[in-house]
């Protein structure tokens, strides 16, 4: 992420939909159970680690457990409420009827009605409605209110991004969220009041559509609404960077900035935070290259004329000064981390950090030992549970390690079904159809999920999703009194099959996880990786692209790939490689920065770094040619002789 810094200067809308903001009432007990689907009234001033800012803190706690004890009943309340907002739109009229009196039915009776008459959907059932709209069609399609944005999902996994219905309850759910998991982590990790978070976040460009729809992340939407303002007074902690470096269309100069401030407001930052994993990662592999035109900004108070947009560079210039002595000192501690190939380098650099906070379940876990290599004994926080359709859950256990992290259920925030999921093994003892590598059953309220049990999950938002397969698999590890607490296992959807061998996200992260434990015996390290199933030959198999840091032999290469050959457990990719039906497994090695452009290629065409994950795999003929072009070593197992 070399940016070449030389040539120093010096110095909306109106939405009727359920607020999850609103009212007095801490919610809990049975007699109320419409007040639990509104939360305690955020406060105005500044939280702050007095009585005042502690009582804040149990308030929204306190809503929240109770909540939680009547988990069920709060979610039939919740679906009543989203009936009772949108039955007059197209879509629910269509499985509901015209002449539903929801005032004439308990929940309890809704709810059977609902999950009996309104189908299963997947995003492509609810795009048909999501493109009119987007085309300007203001009649009640999903939502009785008007739906003025749309959200975009990262498009990693299916490879093209989807449109998603946002309203001010987007907004103010995620601040919401937010507020509940900083309760919860300041009981352990208690910061300073006026504390700055060093944020690696991030805004893409925005759109209109035909409509005059403004179409952008949810991210983009989120960074430029007021709840992010009130989030940053709620959680006692002020981002490092102003709104335009947030804003900025060029990830790289953004980043560079994002350290720039972290590096001059250093003795005051409590939280390394970004949405995922990987932006905090890519940031600090930019470090090791910046480090000293960082320092000498930092000294002089000065910001390259590399950096381009004018509104970035005033927002930056206002709040630096020079500072010949901080930059010393930093510039001391970085020839001493180089030493150790930065090693420590979070707690070194910023010394009154109390953690760092970021989604690392999932895609993000091949990330995780990078991280805490920079990070050294400071604790990983996992961020909470959600997607671009809906928040889902909170982590109420911060000290928890990123691979036991659970997320408890948030009833109020859409309506939850799970879809009982079962493995290959199990389907003799299944009553359905098997649609890919899980056989399932019917979908379960909250109330009936069972601990150990995997689900995918299915939504009903206020915002115009209705039974939307997420496509999610979780696992329930328990109950916070009535509400789950969801382990993450994957995406459902396969990503690497031949013939009759199916392989999952999470299966490709065990076998690459397996083959690169053994580049610890070199001194190379895994950058990250990607797969293709290549059916352009006879037999097809599995190609897995590897960047690598520093140099490996090629017998430990080899080795790497005959070991994540074997270590695909699926039977019908054993069977196939035994009989010859799937070839074996080649390993290719892509040179340095061929991930770097991959990034670049999703950013110019729209993703949002701040959303950007590697895809695990991919047919992308685009994204194919990059990985051909960058390889320079090729490796194919021996496993099967």
């Amino acid at each position: 992420m070399k940016v070449g810094f030389e040539g120093r200067e010096r110095k909306r809308e109106s939405d009727q939909a359920p607020k999850p903001i609103f009212g007095e009432d801490g919610g809990g007990g049975g007699a109320i159970v419409a007040a639990m689907i509104t939360t305690p009234k955020l406060p105005d001033r500044q939280p702050t680690m007095t009585v005042e800012g502690a009582a804040a803190d149990q308030e929204i706690i306190s809503w929240f457990e109770g909540l939680a004890e009547n988990a069920g009943m709060v979610q039939t309340q919740t679906l009543r409420r989203i009936i009772e907002l949108n039955h007059r739109t197209e879509y629910l009229q269509k499985w509901l009827g015209r002449d539903l009196r929801v005032q004439d039915l308990d929940p309890a009776a809704l709810e059977s009605l609902f999950s009996s008459s309104v189908p299963l959907a997947s995003h492509a059932d609810h795009e048909p409605y999501i493109q009119r709209i987007a085309d300007g069609d203001t009649s009640p399609l999903l939502t009785q209110e008007p739906i003025t944005m749309l959200s975009l999902s990262s498009g990693t996994t299916d490879g093209r991004p989807k449109q998603v219905p946002f309203t001010r309850f987007s907004s103010q759910s995620t601040l919401q969220i937010f507020r509940l998991g900083a309760a919860y982590r300041s009981r352990v990790f208690p910061v300073r009041a006026g504390g700055r978070i060093l944020e690696f976040i991030y805004s893409s460009k925005q759109f209109q559509t035909k409509g005059g729809l403004t179409v952008g992340t949810a991210t983009t939407h989120y960074f430029a609404s007021e709840e992010f303002k009130t989030k940053q007074k709620s959680t006692k902690s002020f981002t490092c960077s102003p709104y335009e470096v947030i804003a900025g269309e060029d990830y790289k100069q953004s980043t560079y900035c994002h350290l720039l401030l972290g590096l001059a407001f250093s003795d005051q930052v409590e939280i390394i935070a970004s949405t995922f994993a990987y932006s905090i990662v890519q940031a600090f592999i930019a470090f090791e290259e910046l480090w000293e035109e960082l320092c000498e900004d930092l000294r002089e108070g000065t910001l390259s004329t590399k950096l381009t947009s004018p509104e970035m560079r005033r927002a930056v210039m206002d709040c630096l000064t020079p500072n010949a002595s901080l930059a010393s000192k930093i510039e001391k501690k970085c020839r001493q981390l180089e030493e150790s190939n930065w090693s420590n380098l979070i707690p070194n650099l910023w010394p009154n950090a109390k953690y760092i906070y970021s989604i690392m379940t999932g895609s993000m876990q091949p990330y995780l030992k990078k991280l805490r290599h920079y990070a050294g004994d400071l604790a990983l926080v996992c961020a909470d549970y959600g997607s671009t359709e809906s928040w889902i859950g909170v982590n109420l256990e911060p000290s928890d390690a990123p691979e036991r992290v659970t997320f408890t259920v948030i009833p109020t925030f859409s309506y939850f079904e799970f879809i009982p999921l079962y493995t290959r093994k199990e389907r003799d003892h299944s009553t359905s159809a098997v649609t890919d590598d899980f056989a399932e059953r019917e979908p379960l309220p909250l109330s009936q999920v069972k601990v150990g049990q995997q689900y995918e999950v299915v939504l009903t938002t206020f915002t115009g999703l209705y039974r939307y397969r997420l496509g999610d698999v979780v696992e329930v590890a328990g109950f916070y009194k009535g509400a789950p607490k969801l382990t993450f296992i994957c995406r459902r959807k396969l990503i690497l099959t031949v013939n009759i061998d199916k392989n999952t996200e999470r299966d490709l992260q065990i076998v690459v996880e397996k083959g690169s434990r053994l580049l610890r015996q070199t001194r190379a390290e895994l950058v990250d990786f990607t797969s293709h199933a290549d059916l352009a030959v006879h037999p097809g198999h599995y190609v897995i692209f590897w960047e690598v840091k520093g140099e490996a032999e090629d017998s430990v290469l080899n080795a790497c790939s005959r070991e994540m050959d074997a270590a695909f457990a699926d039977r019908g990719y054993v069977v196939s490689r035994k009989t010859g039906s799937i070839g074996p497994l080649e390993l290719r090695i892509v040179e340095s920065g061929t991930f770097r452009r991959i990034l670049e290629y999703y950013i110019d065409h729209g993703a949002a770094m701040s959303q950007f994950k590697t895809p695990r795999c991919t047919t992308n003929q685009v994204l194919l040619g990059i990985l051909d072009r960058c390889t320079v070593r090729r490796f194919r197992s021996t496993a099967y002789g």
